[in-house]
């Protein structure tokens, strides 16, 4: 691994990282349940299926966290080969739970009463 980018989004990250193996190696390793599991567990997966997956370009996982408020989020894994045949790995991580998208845009000064989020 070489070089790795990183960006800051609203509500995510996107991750950007040059690896030496080939894209069909990187490939099996985040779309292979049992290789998967290894650095993406179950546990962490609210649904063990992909939500999209183009096969040997990019797979889309659904997050929950395990402690309160529970928010939902996906991460989504691009792969693209790169000039000396190694693997251009993008990781876009979103937080995609309604219940952010509700206060997100909502003024602090805006009278209204506040909304709890979790108990």
């Amino acid at each position: 691994m070489n070089e790795e980018q990183t960006r800051e989004q609203d509500c995510g990250i996107e991750l950007e990282f040059d690896l030496d193996d080939p894209p069909q190696k990187v490939w099996r390793a985040i779309n292979i349940p049992e290789f998967r599991e290894r650095w993406l567990p179950e546990e962490v997966l609210a649904d063990p299926d992909a939500i999209t997956v183009t096969p040997g370009q990019e797979v889309r996982y659904r997050l929950r966290e395990d402690s309160p408020p529970f928010l939902e989020s996906t991460v989504t894994f691009t792969i693209t080969p790169n000039a000396t045949g190694g693997t251009c790995l993008r990781i876009v991580h979103e937080l995609t739970d309604a219940r952010f998208d509700q206060t997100a845009g909502t003024a602090v000064n805006n009278n209204r009463s506040p909304i709890m989020l979790a108990a």
